[in-house]
């Protein structure tokens, strides 16, 4: 994995990210070089730091975007406004939960996602409301051309413990399911992006409940095939996704991006210090995504944040992704879930070797590759599949 800040793994997988998912590495060059110090001084110290460095590129390619409105270039305009989403979204993520730049830092973000969608998909990815327990879950719905002809399958992609639904979009995954015929339900689930920044909707072990509300939303547009329905989920979305496959009957496959089969031991190497972890302040993160204020009844709760008696009742096409050099996540928990999905009618598992690339946590040291790979799964899948299923 490229290694701006050497032996500051958090920050460099920020820049790695970032880079794979649109990132221009000269911009990010700019915003990095004056923070070179602040990141030897440890993960979390340097956060301010690093908003403010990455706030000033943003703020320059905003000024960009809106000259080049102006002009009526709205492609160039769009541009620039997505890589400025891309930018902040990874600044926004680096802070405390306590920071008071938080919240309004991913108004922001919010605010440039929407221009950047305006201008540079034209209708094709908008903003939709997911009714879900009296509230709804924010989500971008991409709508993939070949719904111009008629109905279409569409993956549902929800995010992990710190990423978001902008994050998402940057990656690029949606524009690849897109061009092979397939729509893409982008999430902010329970405990994440906006649904836990401006709606205090926190994380919960029973998956099957957000899933079943993203089915019963996506039932309800005459562009989707409702046979189907898919779900993939990177990072901690590679404990929800499976989860909620193995008692949501309506989804007609499934993708562990990373698996996480679990979790709650990985919390308690994470007291060990024993691996790496995502984000700066990582207990205040944690406890704030799941709704808790007592790290050591946390870490009782996270013991039931696990696929062990949960995969065999996985009874769809079910694929693991995982990076044999994943740092966060071991890649002995790949192999736990598949051999534990013995119901599973196609089961496979891909493991991302260093050699080829995308094998660092969920692919981000080559996540094209990565996304390139699940694509394909989901489409070969999806045709695969009976005109109807029981």
């Amino acid at each position: 994995m490229f290694e701006y800040f050497p032996g500051n793994y958090v920050w460099n997988l920020a820049v790695v990210a970032t880079l794979n998912s649109g990132g221009l590495i000269d911009e990010v060059d700019r915003a990095c070089r004056p923070i070179r110090e602040a990141a030897a001084q440890g993960e979390d110290a340097g956060t301010p730091d690093f908003l403010r460095a990455w706030t000033a590129l943003t703020d320059r390619l905003v000024g960009q975007a809106e000259a080049e409105e102006r002009a009526g270039h709205t492609r160039t305009a769009g541009q620039l406004y997505a890589r400025a989403t891309n930018y902040l979204c990874q600044a926004e993520r680096m802070l405390s939960n306590s920071d008071p730049a938080r919240l309004p830092t991913y108004r922001r973000v919010l605010e440039l996602q929407r221009k950047a969608m305006d201008l540079k998909d034209r209708g094709r990815v908008t903003r939709v409301e997911i009714p879900y327990e009296g509230t709804t879950l924010p989500a971008y719905f991409s709508q993939a051309p070949a719904a111009d002809d008629g109905p279409v399958p569409v993956m549902i992609h929800w995010n992990g413990l710190d990423s978001t639904k902008e994050h998402m979009y940057s990656s690029g995954h949606w524009e690849e399911l897109a061009a092979r015929g397939i729509s893409c339900l982008m999430v902010d689930c329970p405990g994440s992006g906006e649904a836990l920044r401006l709606q205090g909707l926190t994380a919960r072990i029973d998956t099957e409940a957000w899933a079943s509300a993203c089915v019963d939303w996506l039932l309800t547009r005459d562009d989707v095939a409702p046979e189907r329905i898919g779900l993939v989920g990177w990072s901690l979305g590679g404990y929800y996704a499976p989860r909620a496959a193995a008692f949501e009957k309506r989804l007609a496959l499934v993708v562990a991006w990373g698996a996480n089969h679990d979790w709650g031991t990985v919390q308690r190497r994470r007291l060990q210090r024993e691996g790496e972890r995502p984000v700066p302040h990582y207990w205040e993160h944690v406890l704030w995504v799941w709704g808790h204020t007592d790290l050591d009844e946390f870490i009782e709760f996270a013991a039931g944040v696990t696929l062990e008696g949960v995969v065999e009742n996985i009874t769809v096409p079910f694929l693991i992704a995982h990076g044999e050099n994943d740092r966060q996540i071991p890649l002995s928990y790949a192999h736990r879930s598949y051999e534990q999905a013995v119901n599973s009618p196609k089961r496979d598992l891909r493991i991302f070797s260093v050699a080829e690339g995308g094998a660092e946590h969920i692919g981000l040291d080559h996540l094209s590759h990565v996304s390139a790979y699940i694509s394909d799964w989901v489409a070969d899948t999806f045709a695969e599949l009976p005109k109807s299923r029981p």
